[in-house]
């Protein structure tokens, strides 16, 4: 898929969100390999913590689905319709990607289908914590 593709995706995503705190709204379109697209907006709640993030929104969709292998995701954001800043992904969805995605995973950050920057796993979360940090030695 085209990343421009998976972009107009995430910016559908972000006309989704549930933002009457904040006013600022995110979406996600996440790709998996086999080419399946899950999307994710972000959704807020009164009490604050259990507010989720657009990224993870999307990745619990396509692990509820079955799907564990990813390539790509693209992120949009900014209040209310506006898309004119970067939006990067919070520390804990960054971990979520960790879980799930290989170090050279792309994550597109983008404000609109033709201005977008692509970014790795690795570079926005180097040195990360993973289940390789608890794979078991046997030969201690």
């Amino acid at each position: 898929m085209q990343y421009e593709k998976l972009i107009e995706k995430a910016i559908a995503a972000k006309k989704l969100a549930y933002t009457p705190y904040s006013g600022f709204k995110v979406g996600a379109a996440l790709l998996a390999e086999s080419g399946e697209v899950f999307i994710g907006c972000n959704i807020e709640n009164a009490a604050y913590s259990p507010t989720n993030c657009a990224e993870r929104t999307a990745f619990f969709t396509a692990v509820a689905n079955g799907v564990m292998k990813f390539s790509a995701v693209a992120i949009v954001g900014g209040m209310g319709d506006d898309l004119g800043k970067n939006c990067f992904p919070c520390g804990v969805c960054r971990q979520v990607m960790m879980e799930f995605c290989t170090p050279n995973f792309k994550i597109i950050i983008a404000q609109s289908p033709t201005n977008y920057t692509i970014y790795t796993l690795l570079d926005l979360l180097p040195n990360g914590f993973g289940s390789t940090n608890l794979s078991y030695n046997k030969q201690h």
